[in-house]
C-alpha cells in the first residue's frame, strides 16, 4: 500500500439547506449523495423502515441510530489515521470498540489496497452532486473507489443496492472531473461483534448502479423544480 497523490481534490464545506446536506465547492452549493438518495427512496423502503420504528419503538430506534453513527465515525477516525500513518487513542468504550472493528478492516480488508489517491476526499460532478469517499485508488489492481461501512448485524448483498449506487455515484463525478476510469467500487464493512465482510461491484453491475443513480439525480431535480414552482 502507498501513497500516490495523482490528484487535486478540492477544499469543501458542509452546510444544512432545508434539512439536508449540502457541499459548498466554489460557488456551488451541491446536494450530497446521500441526501438525493434519502429524497428519492422507493415508498416500499419507507414503509419498511417505518414498520421498523414501530417494532422496536421511537426511543430505541433513535438511540440504534445514535450509537450507530457514533462507532461509524469513531471507527471511520481509526482508519483514517491508519491511512495517514498516525495512531489514534481513544479510551471510550465506543472508541475501544470502533478501534477492534476498524482492525479488521485493516487486517482483512486493506491488505488488497495497492494504492491511495486520496483519504476522506471530497468528489463532486460540477452542477449536479457532491460526496465524501473514504479511499480512491487502486484496490486488487482496479482504479476504485473504497468506502468504510460498520453495521449491527451482517449484511446480505441484495440489502447495501444503495450503498453500491452511492459508489457509483463517486466513481462517475471522479472519472468526469479527472479523466480516471473507475469502473468497481468496494464496501469494507465489519460489524459490532466484528465479523468482517467485504463487497465488490464491478463490470456492468455498477455501470447499472451508475444508470440507477443519474435517474434518481433527474428525479430529485425534478422534484425541486415541482416545488419551487
Amino acid at each position: 500500500m502507498k501513497w500516490n497523490k495523482r490528484f487535486t481534490y478540492p477544499t469543501s464545506s458542509r452546510s444544512l439547506i432545508s434539512g439536508s446536506r449540502h457541499y459548498d465547492i466554489g460557488q456551488e452549493k451541491l446536494p450530497s449523495v446521500t441526501t438525493i438518495l434519502a429524497a428519492t427512496q422507493s415508498e416500499e423502503k419507507q414503509q419498511s423502515l417505518q414498520r421498523w420504528k414501530d417494532r422496536v419503538g421511537l426511543d430505541a430506534a433513535d438511540q440504534i441510530k445514535n450509537e450507530a453513527a457514533n462507532r461509524g465515525t469513531a471507527m471511520h477516525a481509526y482508519l483514517e489515521d491508519h491511512l495517514s500513518g498516525k495512531q489514534r487513542i481513544d479510551l471510550t468504550p465506543i472508541g475501544q470498540e470502533a478501534r477492534t472493528m476498524a482492525q479488521m478492516i485493516v487486517d482483512q480488508g486493506l491488505k488488497d489496497l495497492n494504492e491511495i489517491w486520496g483519504s476522506e476526499v471530497t468528489v463532486h460532478y460540477p452542477g449536479l452532486y457532491a460526496g465524501a469517499t473514504d479511499v480512491a485508488g487502486i484496490y486488487n489492481s482496479a482504479e476504485s473507489i473504497i468506502d468504510f461501512k460498520q453495521s449491527n448485524k451482517p449484511k446480505r448483498r441484495e440489502w447495501i443496492s444503495d450503498y453500491f449506487t452511492q459508489l457509483g455515484a463517486y466513481a462517475m463525478a471522479h472519472n468526469h472531473v479527472y479523466g480516471t476510469k473507475i469502473n468497481q467500487g468496494v464496501i469494507l464493512m465489519c460489524t459490532k461483534d466484528n465479523l468482517f465482510q467485504k463487497f465488490i461491484v464491478d463490470g456492468q453491475e455498477f455501470v447499472r448502479c451508475q444508470h440507477d443513480f443519474l435517474r434518481k439525480v433527474d428525479q430529485y431535480y425534478a422534484n425541486k423544480d415541482q416545488n419551487v414552482s
